[in-house]
């Protein structure tokens, strides 16, 4: 066996053993028992250690370093590239702190759903230092000396900085804040004021996550508190959440995260539980989620048949046509949560949390600072204030379960989006007609082929680039955003 060979072997049953993880997340957040919390986080600690051992494996290193990757093709360079920065960045961190890490995010993901659901922020602070105090260490190992939050960020989307970051946010707040302003100026639809059966809403969410591809018999859609998306190729899960009076929020959520699990199911077979098996950064995977929610959900044309799919499932709820639906689905309105914010806002979001992550990173902010902070940046930036926890410092998971540096993928999935949404229409140039009929192969058939069935091949931003014809960049999302919404 080739030194490539028995790499390849050993890395498929860490790839193995890394879905196993995922699955005991995916079932700690949807199925198991309250009082499983204690013992959950010991499992979680054993598998990270086990994982950690492997990442870190000597005969990793020595695999290496007998393969000469000019010999391999495209597939076999891509893997060995992520192997060795999987292998660099893994020896950094010792085995006892990635131990520990794995520890206390299943038990931080319990104390902060219940201070959220009590609005107790001090009962959370305990918890959210220590995992600062653990990600902090995490970070110092693996920046060795350079940029902690940069560090961390590189986890999610490669090659990428803080300051790259920090630039494409300065260029787009300018456009977005007056966007809004513009828009916030404007009459607004009326929100709907119906309820809305949750069982019902679960049956057009299944629906709809088929009409977006996604594939029921590798994959499976449930209620969470967050919805999220889990695992990859033959065994890819989501889960969504229903409120009595919002049925936007399950509908949206839902094909939200039917994006990120086709981009999972689509992958080539080929690079099933080898580290090309999954998206290649949080950037991109944010993009697919991102296009087929916004870019396609909530287009004027898709709206339009889902008028007619809502009528059927939940007979008149005091909406009159299809324009004034399109309006209600894509209304700009006052509000605290994320996950809920319209597209115009959205990204305004992620750049208070980006700012507020990247300055605790960086020690300039504590665990007691945030709430403050948080509370204050809110204000500044949507001119109201915070009217308890639960909508500022409590409402995201990530801080909880250690995903520091995560969240400005989302906006940067925003900007790839745009890019490749420019390209898409150009490629189908009947993409209304289709969208119309509730007709998406076409659409989701191009990103298949364009960016899904590549997974980590290439790197995320020459990804973008091959498949939208341009460097990415924020100027297409404006445009689109003010071509929708000016």
């Amino acid at each position: 066996m080739s030194a490539y060979d028995a790499l390849m072997a050993f890395q498929r049953q860490t790839e193995a053993l890394g879905q196993v993880a995922g699955r005991l997340g995916w079932d700690q957040e949807t199925m198991m028992p309250e009082g499983a919390a204690a013992q959950r986080a010991e499992e979680f600690a054993a598998v990270e250690s086990v994982l950690h051992a492997r990442r870190t494996d000597a005969r990793i290193g020595d695999w290496l370093g007998k393969i000469d990757a000019s010999q391999l093709d495209a597939v076999g360079a891509a893997n060995i590239r992520h192997i060795a920065r999987s292998y660099e960045r893994s020896q950094r961190v010792p085995a006892k702190l990635a131990e520990a890490l794995a520890k206390l995010s299943s038990q931080a993901q319990r104390i902060w759903s219940e201070a959220r659901a009590n609005e107790d922020v001090a009962a959370f602070l305990p918890a959210l230092s220590e995992m600062i105090a653990l990600k902090r260490e995490e970070a110092a190992a693996l920046a060795d000396g350079g940029n902690a939050y940069d560090a961390l960020l590189d986890d999610y989307e490669p090659d990428t900085s803080g300051d790259d970051v920090a630039a494409t946010f300065a260029a787009m707040r300018p456009r977005l804040v007056a966007l809004r302003d513009k828009v916030m100026g404007a009459e607004q639809p009326a929100p709907l004021s119906h309820d809305f059966d949750e069982q019902k809403q679960m049956r057009l969410a299944r629906m709809l996550a088929k009409t977006f591809g996604y594939d029921m018999s590798r994959g499976r859609l449930d209620k969470a508190v967050h919805p999220f998306s889990s695992g990859s190729g033959q065994d890819v899960r989501i889960t969504t959440r229903t409120a009595l009076n919002d049925p936007f929020n399950c509908i949206y959520s839902t094909i939200h995260e039917t994006g990120h699990a086709a981009y999972e199911q689509n992958i080539a077979a080929q690079h099933l539980l080898t580290p090309l098996g999954e998206g290649v950064s949080l950037g991109v995977h944010e993009s697919q989620s991102r296009i087929y929610e916004n870019q396609l959900g909530r287009s004027r044309a898709f709206t339009g048949w889902l008028f007619g799919q809502m009528k059927d499932a939940f007979g008149d709820f005091g909406v009159a046509d299809e324009a004034q639906f399109f309006r209600t689905v894509n209304r700009l309105n006052k509000g605290y949560i994320r996950t809920e914010a319209d597209e115009v806002q959205y990204n305004l979001h992620i750049m208070l949390r980006f700012d507020l992550e990247r300055d605790v990173m960086l020690g300039k902010l504590e665990a007691r600072d945030l709430e403050e902070a948080w509370n204050a940046r809110f204000a500044a930036d949507f001119g109201y204030k915070v009217d308890k926890p639960s909508n500022g410092i409590l409402q995201d998971v990530h801080w909880s379960c250690g995903l520091w540096g995560y969240f400005p993928t989302y906006a940067l999935g925003n900007v790839y989006a745009g890019c490749l949404y420019e390209a898409l229409r150009v490629a189908r140039p009947n993409l209304d007609s289709e969208l119309a009929a509730g007709e998406l192969t076409g659409a989701t058939g191009w990103l298949k082929e364009a960016v899904q069935v590549h997974g980590g091949l290439y790197k995320p931003r020459d990804l973008i680039e091959r498949a939208s014809g341009q460097v990415p960049s924020e100027g297409p999302l404006l445009s689109y955003l003010e071509g929708k919404f000016g």
